[in-house]
């Protein structure tokens, strides 16, 4: 699934190509995805431009003067910038053709995805109003995070991927964050110290930055927006690693379940 630093690399890809482009046709192939594409949807962006392109948590926010395109890349959605003359595939399912003859094309195989539009502030759309900072900003700090986790009896890794906390830290990079800080995934969020706090935001950090550079994780369905795959996943500590020795000890790696998420950890590293 396209976490943060995917989707993040995503938008990096098309920007370049969308921004200031006017849309000349939208074409809809398959309108059934997680929720079903508006039917009006080439009418109501045909001919306008796009002035921004944006990222909130795993939502990409295209934004024109009439409204903004809300995209989540669901399960296994990635988004090309092809000639639109380019034969489609299968699973090809929305063409956003530009004047310049070229399309922004979604390719959804499982169709958990999303293509939804907003005539009012993004921000405030349903899906997005309630999610907590991005990991990256400045509002997401160890004193933010050791605020909200008093009292919570929640694993810690439950506790950091839970959107309304703070958006786009994944599955994948939860493990990866909690190995850094050397905290055990299933410890009770409300029993981790200040100090531990502001280690593990400061891991979070550290490891969507680095994936973002590399360009994602490709484990199963991701590549960017220009085809390629990203290489994070050479950099990953234990996430998927079970049984394997542990980077810093040597210990053997272990997985257990948390929150319905499979977890990979360092027993001796990790407490």
């Amino acid at each position: 699934m396209p976490e943060l630093p995917e989707v993040e690399t995503t938008r990096r890809g098309i920007a370049p190509h969308l921004l200031g482009r006017q849309v000349r046709e939208v074409i809809v192939r398959q309108r059934q995805l997680r929720w079903p594409i508006p039917r009006n949807l080439n009418g109501l962006l045909s001919g306008q431009t796009f002035k921004t392109i944006e990222r909130r948590g795993k939502y990409l926010l295209l934004g024109t003067e009439k409204g903004t395109l809300i995209l989540h890349l669901g399960m296994s959605g990635s988004l090309r910038i092809l000639p639109a003359s380019t034969p489609t595939q299968k699973h090809d399912h929305l063409d956003i053709v530009l004047d310049n003859d070229q399309c922004l094309r979604l390719r959804d195989p499982r169709r958990f995805g999303a293509v939804l539009w907003s005539r009012a502030d993004p921000s405030q759309h349903k899906l997005l109003k309630t999610l907590g900072p991005e990991p990256l900003s400045q509002a997401f700090t160890g004193d933010y995070l050791w605020q909200r986790s008093r009292g919570r009896k929640l694993a810690i890794k439950a506790f950091v991927m839970d959107s309304k906390i703070v958006t786009g830290v994944g599955n994948i990079y939860a493990n990866e964050a909690l190995f850094l800080a050397g905290i055990h995934p299933q410890r009770a969020a409300g029993r981790i110290s200040h100090d531990r706090y502001q280690r593990l935001v400061e891991a979070i950090k550290q490891v969507l930055e680095a994936a973002i550079r590399q360009g994602g994780t490709t484990l199963r369905d991701f590549t960017a927006s220009d085809g390629k795959p990203g290489y994070f996943r050479q950099q990953l500590h234990v996430y998927e690693r079970e049984c394997q020795p542990c980077h810093q000890c040597g210990q053997a790696l272990r997985h257990r379940v948390i929150g319905q998420r499979s977890s990979y950890y360092c027993s001796h590293c990790q407490h």
